[in-house]
């Protein structure tokens, strides 16, 4: 695994502390040699993610590149197959794509709520991303220390990829999840680490538990806020098993139909914390079950329920 010391030179920035892990990256912060700007370097991570890094790396209560704390829920890479998934590890290869992809996405987005990248540079003649740094915590970091989570944090993320759809270079997120939804001290979010999509290798990489049914398209996104606002509510998340089993399967039928109406069924969050505002529950519902519910439908109905609450 690749490690880097603080003070180490990669290109023209220096080295000044670990931030975090992606799926199949690592995250430091740097500082330009010349200018003194803060950024966030991304490097590949050869060590691969998901449910893996756990049986690879000490769980720890601090963020290491030797370990995973538990503000980290990284990716998996998914590989769609006939008849099924294949989850695995990606390649060195895979891995400089992942991140060669990453910054043409970003590249091709402008919106204060998607983070920025400054430029590709090349280190050991693989890339690195230098990304504007970010100053806050994601949202994984809030909900673990107690603190107060805002719906408008969830309208802002929805804005953000309703701009990014409407500008073509981010047509949906694909990954979204409390370690991708960083909050700002002011308040504002910013969204990081879109999935990679790769229609040529029939692959995608994100998070199961945020996008079950393996979606490649904005419904992913719509899918990952009904889920995050369920797990806020409750502790908990709605599914244990994911993927579903025909996830990414060009399949149809009633056996199909059948197992994914078992499959999305769940505990109402009003029957695990009776609290739940009836309003915010029926946005949930309509978040993972109904297929025609849009970034659009969502945004209205989160509106519309700030606005009265």
């Amino acid at each position: 695994m690749m490690k880097l010391a603080v003070g180490e030179l990669v290109g023209n920035y220096r080295i000044t502390r670990f931030l975090g892990r992606g799926g199949f990256s690592l995250v430091y912060q740097g500082e330009h040699v010349e200018t003194g700007e803060t950024v966030a370097l991304k490097f590949g991570n050869n060590a691969g993610g998901g449910r893996y890094v756990t049986r690879l790396m000490e769980v720890t209560s601090r963020r290491t590149p030797e370990g995973i704390s538990p503000d980290e829920t990284p990716g998996e890479a998914i590989f769609f197959q006939p008849g099924g998934v294949r989850i695995d590890f990606l390649d060195v290869e895979e891995i400089d794509q992942v991140l060669y992809a990453e910054a043409e996405i970003l590249q091709g987005v402008d919106s204060p709520n998607i983070v920025k990248v400054r430029e590709v540079i090349e280190d050991e003649e693989r890339p690195v991303l230098v990304l504007e740094h970010v100053r806050g915590k994601v949202l994984r970091e809030k909900i673990r220390n107690l603190e107060g989570i805002h719906l408008n944090w969830f309208l802002a993320a929805v804005r953000a990829l309703e701009e990014g759809a409407a500008q073509g270079g981010l047509p949906y997120h694909g990954d979204l999840k409390p370690e991708n939804i960083l909050i700002k001290p002011s308040g504002k979010v910013v969204l990081i680490d879109p999935a990679y999509r790769c229609p040529e290798k029939k692959a995608i990489t994100t998070t199961p538990h945020y996008n079950p049914l393996l979606l490649e398209n904005s419904r992913a996104d719509v899918m990952a806020v009904g889920i995050m606002i369920y797990e806020i509510l409750t502790g908990t998340l709605p599914f244990d098993e994911v993927p579903w089993e025909y996830a990414g399967a060009n399949t149809g039928g009633e056996t199909v139909r059948l197992s994914l109406s078992y499959f999305l069924s769940y505990a109402p969050p009003s029957a695990l914390n009776p609290r739940t505002p009836p309003e915010l529950e029926q946005i949930i519902y309509k978040c993972i079950t109904v297929q025609n519910y849009s970034l659009a439908d969502l945004r209205k109905d989160l509106e519309e329920f700030i606005q009265k609450a």
